[in-house]
């Protein structure tokens, strides 16, 4: 994989984790939800805020994108308590209609969010990191987990 391609795997799984909560909110008009979908996509976001906690932001830090970074970190603990009420919501049985209304607020929080990670961060993904970073970033997409237990650092706050 090249460099140049970074960017558009990154947008891969923007799209994978989003249809996996419309799959679950479009249970709405047949009354049947897949909550494996549901949870295969917040697993997979919670996977992706990692991967670009941990991986992609520490190089990208710096002057012009210190504060871009700033603002995806923040919106990453949004995100995360989002996910966190999407998930205490499922396992308490909540009724679907509450599920589906805090998932459809999880897709416009994700939909602003990557609005502007897409543009901003991830073409200076592709043009500023080194050949170390890109595969280190690379090899985590295609078969990396989230360590047990980690969180994301704004979560909560």
């Amino acid at each position: 994989m090249s460099t140049g391609l970074l960017s558009a795997a990154l947008e891969r799984e923007h799209r994978e984790i989003d249809g996996g909560i419309e799959a679950f909110t479009a249970g709405t008009a047949t009354g049947v939800y897949d909550d494996g979908a549901l949870l295969a996509a917040l697993s997979a976001l919670r996977r992706h805020i990692y991967l670009e906690e941990a991986f992609l932001f520490p190089p990208l830090r710096g002057p012009g994108l210190m504060m871009p970074v700033m603002v995806m970190e923040r919106e990453h603990g949004e995100l995360w308590d989002l996910m966190d009420t999407v998930t205490d919501l499922h396992d308490g049985g909540a009724a679907p209609a509450e599920l589906v209304s805090t998932c459809t607020e999880l897709l416009s929080a994700l939909d602003r969010h990557n609005s502007k990670e897409e543009p901003i961060i991830y073409p200076q993904a592709d043009a500023a990191l080194d050949a170390s970073t890109t595969a280190n970033l690379q090899e985590f997409i295609a078969s990396g987990t989230t360590p047990d237990g980690w969180v994301c650092a704004r979560a909560g706050a």
